[in-house]
């Protein structure tokens, strides 16, 4: 609770209360009350209690305790690629994705004004990313915080009119200050892709379309990952998102995070999946899940 700036807390209080008394509901994200992450919840769970927590482990943590039902934790977005230390987290978890939300963004300039003498814009890395060519064209300097909605409060806190946040338009409100500018993001594209974690697989109902992610290492030889992705050509099935990352330091074989259309029971995926396996030293499926959001 300390974490979280001054004016934050009182809110933090009562919706952790809130989501104590009713474990079964509660939704974790991460940031503070205001947060594109507080609003994704709230869409993707309408009857659910939301539970801010200050860093994507705590949101974690809050669901593999038991203190929330599932998290709303975001993964990648349209502007900014995807979320800095997600895919470590992810697998590291023991949690399973259960589904995604796709969130349209939007930010504002929110400060005890006026704009003129605005020096520094303080909000989440991704926020200040997204927005960066509208800051630069202003001589405004990005200043790093855990999240968007933290950093009007923290900015309230501050009472510095020199110093004011990006945060999407609801927090000026909730935090006491003013809009001075709005929608300014770089592109009206700006979309964040949220996921859902929870303890267990939760049946899949429907006919899909679906969404499967996987994460592999692939093995230390040559054509290695041409070898793993031959399954998904010849048995027709669509890989939307392949990304790798290091882990351990060996600068050798390469982890990999995808998400693939389909699900195991399906027969041409199971056969996609069962020849990656073939070709990687292991391999782990984060979850099943249907599409929020028609690819291609």
């Amino acid at each position: 609770m300390e974490n979280f700036a001054a004016p934050a807390r009182g809110l933090v209080a009562a919706m952790t209360e809130a989501a104590a008394a009713q474990p079964e509901r509660a939704v974790a994200f991460q940031g503070a009350p205001g947060a594109n992450s507080h609003v994704a919840a709230l869409e993707a769970f309408p009857d659910g209690l939301p539970l801010p927590c200050f860093s994507f482990d705590d949101a974690i943590d809050a669901v593999k305790d038991g203190r929330a039902d599932c998290a709303v934790i975001p993964i990648e977005n349209s502007l900014h690629g995807r979320v800095a230390d997600i895919h470590f987290l992810l697998p590291e978890s023991g949690l399973v994705i259960t589904g995604e939300h796709f969130l349209p963004i939007r930010y504002a300039l929110m400060g005890l004004g006026p704009i003129d003498g605005v020096r520094e814009a303080m909000s989440h890395p991704q926020a200040l990313g997204q927005c960066r060519h509208w800051l630069k064209a202003r001589g405004i300097s990005p200043i790093a915080y855990p999240d968007t909605a933290g950093a009007a409060a923290m900015v309230a806190e501050l009472a510095n009119p020199a110093v004011a946040a990006l945060a999407p338009p609801p927090a000026a409100g909730i935090y006491g200050l003013q809009t001075l500018a709005s929608d300014i993001a770089d592109a009206a594209h700006n979309t964040t892709r949220f996921v859902t974690l929870a303890r267990g697989d939760r049946p899949l109902a429907g006919d899909g379309p679906f969404m499967t992610t996987i994460i592999f290492e692939v093995k230390n030889v040559p054509a290695a990952l041409y070898k793993a992705m031959g399954g998904f050509a010849t048995n027709g099935v669509n890989m939307t998102k392949l990304e790798s990352y290091q882990q351990g330091g060996s600068f050798a074989a390469t982890d990999f995070y995808a998400d693939v259309e389909g699900r195991p029971g399906d027969a041409n995926f199971d056969r996609a999946l069962e020849e990656l396996g073939f070709h990687s030293k292991w391999m782990r499926v984060l979850g099943s899940y249907p599409q929020a959001r028609k690819r291609g």
